[in-house]
């Protein structure tokens, strides 16, 4: 049975200062924004440049931290978060929402846009394809922070995972059920999907290359942003069924989890989008 590696959250401490892994997942997947960006910009037509596509990133920090960490307030833990107002600022310790954070960059996305006079589409269809190893990054710092564990999985499963640090939901679960009570008391913990690394390959790298293929022939302006609604919403809703459902304001649920009720609307509408530009006539890639 594989264990979790029960990381140090902090990757480097420079005497007071501590530099957290999650951290440093976030700056990884920025540098990564401005590699791509700047490659994109050479192969292929757009008003942007390498000094606006620095501009962007930075529109793009502001929308995802600030987006990210109210989403994660508001849809999943308001009442923690409303009962300790400062632990709000603690972003190094994790607890960031993708829904929220993504609607942080589109609105940091459009405020760009109209600044420079460009057309929203032209901006979201161009860093559609830069976004999700930036998203398999954060996975990755998920994994070493030990959150967001899975739903229990066969103890047959070759790369079944226990995680120690959920402990406390184990003990809870396994009250539920003498199958699962077995499985606590003879592996100490309960054997889980290591969720994260699903998500890691599927809204990263298989969103990546999706993403990056399709973006790579002419396109109707706004289909490729909706590729990437459709893609992302699909990959998300898949990997909540190994996820550990949070309990979100709308409660916990197996059935439907609140980060697929929070995809749903991603997919319907890229799936609309994509029809409707569809109809266009394609722009050069």
């Amino acid at each position: 049975m594989l264990i979790h590696p029960q990381f140090d959250p902090i990757a480097i401490q420079l005497g007071p200062l501590g530099v957290h892994w999650y951290g440093l997942m976030y700056l990884a997947g920025f540098i990564m924004f401005l590699v791509l960006g700047n490659r994109r910009i050479k192969t292929s037509q757009t008003f942007l440049t390498s000094k606006l596509l620095d501009d962007l990133l930075m529109y793009g920090v502001f929308g995802v931290v600030l987006g990210g960490r109210l989403g994660q307030v508001l849809f999943y833990e308001p009442g923690y978060y409303f009962s300790h107002p400062l632990e709000i600022l603690a972003v190094w310790k994790g607890g960031m929402s993708f829904h929220g954070g993504f609607l942080g960059v589109l609105i940091a996305v459009a405020l760009f846009a109209r600044k420079q006079g460009r057309s929203f589409w032209e901006v979201t269809d161009f860093i559609a394809p830069l976004v999700p190893l930036g998203l398999a990054a954060g996975r990755i710092g998920n994994f070493i922070n030990g959150e967001l564990w899975g739903r229990p999985a066969e103890p047959t499963l070759p790369w079944a995972m226990l995680f120690p640090q959920a402990r406390a939901d184990d003990v809870a679960m396994a009250q539920q059920s003498p199958e699962l009570m077995s499985q606590l008391l003879h592996y100490g913990a309960l054997p889980r999907h290591p969720s994260q690394l699903y998500e890691f390959l599927l809204e990263g790298l298989a969103l990546f290359a999706i993403l990056w293929v399709f973006s790579r022939k002419p396109r109707p302006l706004g289909q490729v942003s909706a590729v990437f609604l459709i893609g992302y919403g699909a990959f998300r809703f898949i990997s909540e069924y190994f996820r550990m459902p949070d309990s979100g304001i709308f409660g916990q649920s197996f059935t439907i989890s609140m980060g697929q009720w929070l995809s749903l609307p991603m997919i319907v509408i890229g799936a609309v989008l994509f029809v409707y530009f569809g109809k266009r006539q394609p722009r050069a890639a």
